[in-house]
């Protein structure tokens, strides 16, 4: 097992061939696996730039043989400290539902050393120890076999085809309840992706241990379509979490089909759509019980005569209160203070009307708290005050361990609901 190199880089940051990142080069193999995944159509995580790659607004982990391409989000330039945005990272996505930070807190791993890649493989580890300690779910199956006792149902044609020969055997379909169902074709597959793909020493004798105990399972194809049609019950919810990342893992690896030396393995997730979940998730904790806070509303705008089909709109965040509608979209930027876009602003706008909200918000990070308020132009006087306000919110106390997440998630809220219920005062 060769040990994995590590290169750290923040999103929108380009790197270029036999570039220096923190001691590590990045080399012409890693460049043509990315090159190679990327292919025709083109991957949204970075673009292909002159012997070099430039990440975009995604952020996470990518795994090219064995090197581990850390790609970190950054709000602002106040710090380069690489270990300061991994743990913010790391932080929002056990928000989010997806990391579970408690769970491999007890893990020997540091996250300093090592990448996000090996904290994800250690809970899935963690996990499937738990399942086996407890032992297996067992479940019903159909079973068709050629058998010494009749049981079950005799399959005539089969029956006669096989045993002419052989009277004292039938060829029958029976019920069975053991442990080979979908739920451990996934987890083994999956365990037999990391003995293939993991760099890491403290996990590889882990992982030989799980594979020597767990059952040994047909291999299935994975897709989808394979995860959607699970259904969980009493005996196999503890299954969840580790089918969870299963998915993760199975759905975003792309062998090398053609030296199968530089695999992709690719965990990637859009910072965007991060901070948005992760300040709905924080209002949802800390609202009151007569304030509704829904994410993803949307509302029709527009239907095209010639197909009758409408255009639609979605703002990220809808507050209402028995008199208060607000709408907030979040942005994962630093304005630096300046005032937002005109498009912003305009979307702002159409929300303020077609919501017939009470107050409209826009959400960034920045290095500080601070809640700015503006109006629009009315259209005649008749028409009521829309305030739409700028709202920063401050990331700096959070990240390297000096307050614990929640914190910041009480910040939020607390700064956010005092602009949706004071927005007219």
């Amino acid at each position: 097992m060769a040990s994995s190199k590590i290169i750290r880089v923040f999103e929108h940051q380009a790197i270029k061939l036999h570039q220096d990142i923190d001691g590590v080069t990045f080399d012409e193999k890693s460049l043509k696996a990315l090159q190679g995944y990327y292919g025709s159509e083109g991957v949204p995580y970075y673009s292909l730039t002159n012997n070099g790659v430039k990440f975009n607004k995604f952020v996470g982990v990518i795994q090219v043989g064995n090197t581990v391409i850390e790609v970190l989000p950054k709000a602002d330039k106040s710090t380069d400290d690489k270990n300061y945005w991994q743990v913010l990272l790391v932080k929002m996505l056990s928000v989010v539902g997806l990391f579970d930070i408690e769970s491999t807190s007890e893990s020997s791993l540091k996250l300093k050393s090592n990448s996000i890649l090996d904290l994800y493989f250690a809970l899935f580890i963690k996990e499937v120890e738990c399942l086996l300690h407890s032992g297996l779910a067992k479940q019903y199956r159909k079973k068709e076999a050629n058998v010494t006792a009749l049981k079950g149902s005799i399959q005539f044609a089969k029956h006669i085809q096989q045993n002419l020969t052989h009277q004292e055997r039938f060829y029958v379909r029976h019920t069975t309840y053991d442990v080979e169902h979908k739920l451990h074709f996934i987890l083994y597959k999956t365990l037999r992706l990391l003995k293939q793909i993991n760099t890491n020493a403290e996990l590889h004798s882990r992982i030989g241990v799980l594979l020597l105990h767990f059952p040994e399972m047909p291999d299935i194809k994975v897709t989808e379509a394979t995860f959607d049609a699970l259904v969980f019950n009493r005996k196999t919810q503890p299954y969840k979490k580790a089918i969870g990342i299963a998915k993760l893992l199975l759905l975003q690896y792309h062998p090398d089909v053609i030296t199968g030396r530089h695999n992709v393995l690719a965990l990637m997730f859009d910072m965007n759509l991060l901070w948005e979940k992760f300040v709905y998730v924080s209002l949802r904790k800390y609202k009151e019980a007569n304030i509704t806070v829904s994410a993803q509303t949307t509302k029709s705008f527009w239907r095209s005569f010639d197909t009758g089909q409408y255009s639609t709109m979605r703002p990220d965040i809808v507050i209402k209160s028995s008199t208060d509608c607000v709408v907030l979209d979040t942005k994962w930027k630093n304005i630096n203070g300046s005032s937002p876009s005109s498009g912003d602003l305009r979307q702002m706008y159409v929300y303020h009307k077609y919501y017939k909200a009470t107050s409209v918000a826009l959400v960034y990070p920045g290095t500080v708290t601070v809640e700015k308020k503006g109006e629009f132009k009315k259209i005649d006087d008749s028409e009521n005050v829309n305030i739409c306000g700028v709202i920063t919110l401050n990331i700096n106390d959070i990240t390297a361990g000096q307050k614990p997440i929640s914190d910041w998630q009480k910040v939020i809220s607390n700064e956010i609901f005092k602009f949706a219920f004071a927005s007219n005062s």
